[in-house]
């Protein structure tokens, strides 16, 4: 197996760069981290944030935050390590989600994603979100890439 060329310091990096999401409808504000099999996400939670309910993030938020740091690990590899362009990739299923809270205003919250499995354009993520160390969610995500002519 070929090792893969080291890209920049992720949180160096600008995540809108990597995602077809834009403000205000981006989920993810700075990568934290990123190797092969893991990428971590940071979100401050803002009250002008679309997808606050009151002084929370909807759990609809907290789900998108956790498939776009599945996109901008997807971004990252192929832009700075495979030197293509960044792909979009869809929600195919989310399964066992547990919500143990949402975070609140003010929070930053942080999504970590292992990759599982990934073959033939699906990738299958266990997501874990964290706020101050505390696990206050989780998933396993179905991502399928779309295919686009190089």
């Amino acid at each position: 197996m070929n090792t893969p060329q080291a890209g920049p310091d992720p949180a160096t990096i600008d995540v809108a760069e990597l995602l077809p999401q834009q403000p205000p409808f981006l989920l993810i504000d700075r990568m934290l981290s990123y190797d092969e099999r893991t990428t971590a996400c940071r979100l401050r939670i803002t009250p002008d944030n679309l997808f606050c309910e009151g002084q929370n993030l909807s759990p609809f938020g907290l789900v998108e935050s956790m498939a776009q740091t599945c996109a901008a690990r997807l971004g990252y590899y192929n832009k700075y390590i495979l030197h293509l362009e960044v792909l979009i990739g869809y929600i195919g299923a989310v399964r066992a989600l547990q919500i143990e809270r949402l975070p609140r205003v003010g929070e930053d919250m942080e999504v970590r994603i292992e990759i599982v499995q990934a073959v033939l354009g699906m990738t299958l993520a266990d997501a874990t979100v964290l706020v101050d160390g505390e696990r206050i969610a989780s998933a396993e995500l179905k991502i399928a890439i779309a295919e686009q002519n190089r």
